[in-house]
C-alpha cells in the first residue's frame, strides 16, 4: 500500500533536473510535518483568541492531544513490520504491530469523528454567535489526520536498505 504513488508521473519533461524518487521521502515528511504544524497553530490561534471558558471550551483540546498520539502510534511501526518482513521477535511479534497500528488509526479516526461532533454538537447547532473554535477544532484534527496518512503512507522503505 506504500508503493501507491510509485506510478504518479511529475511531468515528463526531459529537462527536469529533480529526480523525486530520492527525494520522495523527504518531501513526504515536509509535507506531513507543515501539516501536522498548520493543525496546532490554529487551535493554538483559537485558544489565544477565546480564552474565556464560555466561549471555547478547553476540554476540547483533548481532540488534539489523542490525534497527536494516534499520529505517533501510526508511524512508530513500519510495514515491513506489519507485513512481518523485518519484525519476528519482541511481545507479539508481527500480531502486536498489527494490533498496535489498529490502535492508532482507531485513535485518529476516533479523534476525527469527534471533532466533527464538537464542531456541530457545540457551535453550529447550538448557533453561538461565534463559530471558529469549533472549525478549528476540526481543522486542527483533519489537518494531524492527514499528515500522518501523508507521513505513513508518502515514504518509502526501500531507501533504507
Amino acid at each position: 500500500m506504500s508503493g501507491f504513488l510509485d506510478s504518479i508521473r511529475c511531468g515528463d519533461c526531459e529537462c527536469s533536473a529533480v529526480d523525486w524518487g530520492e527525494r520522495r521521502n523527504t518531501m513526504a515528511s515536509i509535507a506531513a510535518g507543515v501539516l501536522f504544524f498548520t493543525g496546532w497553530w490554529i487551535i493554538i490561534d483559537a485558544a489565544v483568541k477565546y480564552p474565556q471558558q464560555e466561549s471555547f471550551n478547553h476540554a476540547y483540546h483533548a481532540c488534539g492531544v489523542i490525534a497527536t498520539v494516534a499520529f505517533l502510534m501510526i508511524n512508530a511501526v513500519s510495514n515491513g513490520q506489519v507485513r512481518g518482513d523485518s519484525y519476528s521477535e519482541g511481545c507479539m511479534g508481527q500480531t502486536g504491530a498489527r494490533v498496535w497500528l489498529f490502535i492508532g488509526f482507531m485513535l485518529a479516526f476516533g479523534s476525527l469523528i469527534a471533532s466533527m461532533w464538537i464542531l456541530f454538537g457545540g457551535f453550529v447547532v447550538p448557533q453561538k454567535p461565534v463559530v471558529y473554535p469549533g472549525i478549528a477544532v476540526f481543522f486542527q484534527n483533519a489537518f494531524i489526520f492527514f499528515g500522518g496518512l501523508v507521513f505513513k503512507f508518502g515514504r518509502t522503505e526501500d531507501l533504507w536498505q
